[in-house]
């Protein structure tokens, strides 16, 4: 079954309106019996509002009805009861009527036919409410299919008979409690329950535990009826067990809040149950305690569900131990091959992190991001070259460009430019060492084709210019720089100057022209240093080769002779 208290989000509305749903079409597929006795027993609230009950209750008998809605201030109506919020009615009126109400409670002292109906509890002003339909039964028979309990115990098991709960209400006074069997005039227990240690098939019948209460001077009874079948059962012989919670389990919670912790259990007789202690001593089944216990027992599975209410949580409840307790002759024979008759948890205080460690873990935070930023900016160049390295991150072929570079090279004035034996080297390292595919005039240029149309067709086919200063007489696009210069900009390429020595600005080069220098400061610039930029491993490589893009294939990634 599915318990939602009001306070639930709309989320959780719809799936409990699913389940309810689901559960009534299974209700509906089960035999008529089954299903009456799954109808009495069903609480399922979604936001507040509840599905309708049906109970039945034999004339003259009394009954009690019980408001599953959430809230304080219960007002109920139905026939004969007026609207009404007071703890209790006038004793006067309350016997003429017949009708008592208390807190949650609606209670008919001696039912009749003129108080079957609709009775509905709403709370307060909110939309909660709760409905239940009575239905007054003559009593033609002893037991018939609705409102008559049926009850299976396995023969030679152990197998108990429950009476109706006790009602607590002022003014009204338990006397006596008396067991009947259909068939025999005198009673056969008055006891709480009707027991028996050892079920024999002639103790199949109906059985009728008669609750009797006096009020103002008059005695009232609140009858159970149960009809007992004792049959072979397959699952004798089977040990009872707690399934939850585990033993020694610590349950975390808040101070001054409503806490429920439920203990699960497989049972195979009726003489088995589970409650609860604390420190020793019994938790009262009754909500009225500010810790009490309540429990519910599928019939058809074996399955007991006795659930612990804290319903504010104190200091005091946090010293304590909680015991869910399994009754179960299992246990009184003190097996020493069977352990599982009790399980104890513990209540402790949730952890709330302080200001303090929160305040310092974000410090902490902040702290490894300037620090990573710090390591990235200072070992952005090793990071990029290691990760293309390693995860061989090659350029696409996709954009329709033939060559990774394009080498150019100007004439530097004050000498200190590439000269043949740099310039070869260049080339070399670029191709055969890191795999760049790269386009050189002297090279790639047919003969006789224009040279300022040649020059713009290789720079359109490459992803970069290179600009690389020579210390002799430079290829023929030098001399064309001026005259591209325009196109240069309107195409935006993306552009690399190397410059000699340790002039780090482009600009500094005379030979340029200015509007061409603007352009190269705009764009990335590497130092040549002669002898030390040789090595493959230089700064200049390193600077140069993060500049450009990746390159189309691989390198043979071997030193060059």
């Amino acid at each position: 079954m599915c318990y939602l208290e009001q306070t639930a989000a709309t989320a959780r509305t719809l799936n409990c309106c699913v389940v309810m749903m689901l559960e009534i079409l299974l209700m509906l597929s089960l035999p008529a019996v089954v299903h009456q006795n799954l109808m009495k027993a069903h609480v399922l609230c979604c936001e507040g509002v509840c599905p309708e009950r049906v109970v039945f209750v034999k004339e003259g008998d009394m009954v009690s009805l019980r408001c599953r809605a959430g809230g304080a201030n219960v007002t109920w109506t139905g026939p004969s009861v007026a609207p009404e919020t007071e703890e209790i009615r006038n004793k006067s009126e309350a016997v003429e009527t017949l009708v008592l109400l208390h807190q949650r409670s609606l209670v008919l002292l001696r039912a009749s036919l003129e108080h079957q109906g609709v009775y509905v509890c709403s709370v307060g002003d909110s939309s909660s409410s709760d409905s239940v339909n009575l239905t007054v039964l003559t009593r033609e028979s002893e037991c018939d299919s609705m409102s008559c309990y049926p009850h299976t115990c396995s023969i030679q098991e152990s197998c108990r008979l429950k009476c109706p709960k006790h009602l607590h209400l002022p003014h009204l006074t338990s006397t006596s409690t008396t067991w009947y069997k259909a068939g025999q005039s005198r009673p056969v227990s008055s006891e709480e329950s009707y027991h028996f240690p050892s079920v024999r098939d002639a103790d199949s019948g109906v059985y009728s535990c008669v609750r009797s209460y006096l009020y103002d001077g008059r005695l009232y009874n609140m009858t159970r009826t149960t009809e007992l079948d004792v049959e072979a059962d397959e699952r004798s012989g089977r040990n009872p067990v707690i399934v939850s919670p585990q033993a020694n389990q610590l349950f975390s919670v808040d101070l001054d809040s409503h806490v429920e912790i439920d203990c699960k259990a497989v049972l195979y007789s009726d003489g088995e149950e589970v409650h609860w202690l604390t420190d020793n001593t019994f938790v009262e089944n009754n909500d009225s305690f500010p810790v009490y216990y309540m429990s519910t027992r599928q019939e058809s599975r074996s399955e007991m569900t006795a659930s612990l209410v804290l319903q504010k949580v104190s200091k005091e409840d946090l010293l304590k131990n909680y015991t869910c307790k399994l009754e179960s002759p299992m246990c009184q024979r003190e097996s020493p091959s069977y352990s599982n008759c009790s399980v104890t948890v513990f209540l402790v205080p949730k952890d709330h992190p302080s200001h303090v460690s929160m305040v310092l873990w974000l410090a902490g935070v902040v702290v490894l991001m300037v620090v990573s930023l710090l390591i990235y900016v200072k070992l952005k160049i090793e990071i990029v070259l290691l990760l293309r390295d390693t995860l061989g991150c090659f350029g696409r072929s996709s954009d329709g460009k033939s060559y990774d570079a394009y080498l150019m090279y100007y004439k530097c004035e004050r000498g200190a430019g590439l000269c043949g034996g740099d310039r070869k080297w260049l080339e070399n390292v670029l191709e055969e060492r890191f795999g760049y595919n790269i386009c050189l005039f002297h090279r790639d240029v047919l003969p006789g084709e224009a040279a300022a149309e040649a020059v713009l067709q290789c720079i359109q086919k490459s992803r970069t210019l290179v600009l690389i200063p020579t210390c002799g007489d430079s290829d023929p696009g030098s001399a064309l720089l001026s005259a591209i210069h325009e196109a240069l900009v309107e195409r935006q390429i993306h552009l690399v100057w190397i410059t000699a020595g340790t002039a780090a600005e482009p600009g500094s080069v005379g030979s340029v022209p200015e509007a061409l220098q603007r352009l190269g400061r705009a764009e990335h610039s590497v130092a040549w240093r002669g002898l030390s930029s040789w090595s493959p491993s230089s700064s200049f490589w390193k600077q140069l080769r993060f500049h450009l893009p990746a390159p189309q294939r691989s390198g043979k990634m071997a030193a060059a002779p």
